[in-house]
């Protein structure tokens, strides 16, 4: 199998050769024959480093070849990208830092070396030298396409620094350019600023940061759970309930992380009915297994063990999970015979591991699997794409 950085040095030499091509015929009049005769003596000794299995060399000479000018900066900065993705990222930084040293090149040029030199320095960690070049690239006066991408490079550095602030103001910058996934980044920057509030006792700071973030992402779970905790906390428990109510329409998978919550809510109200009748709702349009085991629960509580088995195995010919089935088990040694309730109890055990195994959430961009809620993938880097999992080992 061919290796990936040969074909792509042979494409480059093709390349180099009909640029020589062309500029021989363009500038033959003018050329010196001394200057024509180094580029071609440059471009074939590249051309036999290659052929020879040397790559490195013949990266340099064909470095050598390429005059450095608006046509050929494309090339340069494609060759000190190669660099930086297979790992040899103080390459880039040389080639980049060479090409910003030529006083000859334009400001637009430059600007281009300065962003490309900017990802050098995030790929290892520089993230001040990164942020200083974004910013004084930003200074200038820029092409909209330019200005979106070192504005988005911009917001990306913040996330990773944790300056949640400032990357919400980059993302303001940005104004009427911020598509859905900016958008949606936006929101999260909010909700760390208003955990970073809340747990200073400033309610109201942090219930602001929220508006903020749902102004951005009408659908952030996360904010609606943040202000039902905070709701919560100052006993407004109808303000609570309709924060939670709400999030059935802004991500019914996540139905299921508020069940806890508006049961607190409705038992503190003494309306239990209506927690009920909102559980049996649910059931009929946006059936989980956490909403079955919450009506199993109700039923247990009003009609007793054998009542709530009934209900539970009915709904389980339905929507099988291992989350049910392991609360039958639980209903039948209620009141199952001794002989009965031995074999139950190793059944438990065994279906109790399995489902302590497995876990309860996962990314939908990238697979990435957790068994604890995070708002941001640590796989892929995306916020609100893990999710609690479906089917018969999740909800």
């Amino acid at each position: 199998m061919l290796d990936y950085r040969f074909i792509l040095l042979l494409m480059l030499a093709i390349a180099i050769g009909w640029f020589l091509g062309r500029w021989s015929k363009q500038k033959q009049r003018y050329r010196p024959a001394s200057q024509e005769t180094g580029l071609n003596r440059d471009y074939f000794q590249g051309l036999n480093f290659l052929l020879s299995d040397q790559p490195n060399e013949a990266i340099e000479s064909f470095i050598r070849t390429l005059e450095i000018n608006s046509d050929t900066l494309p090339a340069h900065l494609a060759l000190a990208r190669l660099f930086r993705k297979k790992g040899d990222v103080e390459r880039a930084i040389k080639m980049h830092q060479n090409l910003l040293a030529r006083p000859d090149l334009s400001r637009q040029d430059q600007l281009r070396v300065q962003m490309a030199l900017a990802l050098d320095y995030d790929s290892i960690g520089l993230l001040d030298r990164s942020e200083h070049l974004l910013v004084d690239v930003l200074k200038e006066p820029l092409p909209d396409a330019t200005r979106i991408r070192a504005l988005t490079k911009l917001i990306k550095l913040y996330e990773k620094e944790q300056e949640w602030d400032s990357a919400l103001q980059a993302t303001q910058r940005l104004g009427k350019d911020q598509n859905a996934l900016i958008k949606k980044s936006a929101a999260h920057y909010a909700c760390e600023l208003a955990e970073q509030s809340y747990q200073q006792h400033n309610t109201k700071q942090a219930m602001a940061h929220l508006k903020t973030a749902l102004s951005y992402d009408a659908n952030c779970v996360r904010a609606s759970l943040m202000m039902a905790e905070i709701f919560s906390s100052q006993q407004q428990w109808k303000m609570a309930i309709s924060r939670l109510r709400q999030i059935e329409t802004q991500d019914r998978y996540f139905v299921s992380e508020a069940l806890p919550y508006l049961k607190s809510c409705y038992q503190s109200l003494n309306k239990l009915s209506d927690y009920e009748q909102y559980l049996r709702d649910c059931l009929s349009h946006t059936p989980s297994a956490s909403i079955i085991l919450a009506l199993t629960e109700l039923v247990f509580m009003q009609q007793g063990a054998i009542a709530a088995g009934l209900f539970l195995t009915q709904e389980l010919k339905h929507r099988p999970s291992i989350k049910g089935f392991n609360r039958l088990i639980d209903l039948h040694l209620e009141y199952g015979s001794a002989s009965a309730k031995e074999s139950l109890q190793t059944l438990k055990s065994l279906t109790s591991a399995l489902e302590e195994s497995k876990p309860q959430y996962q990314c939908y961009q990238c697979g990435y699997a957790a068994k604890q809620l995070t708002w941001h993938c640590p796989s892929c880097k995306n916020w609100s794409s893990i999710r609690p999992i479906q089917g018969l080992e999740g909800e």
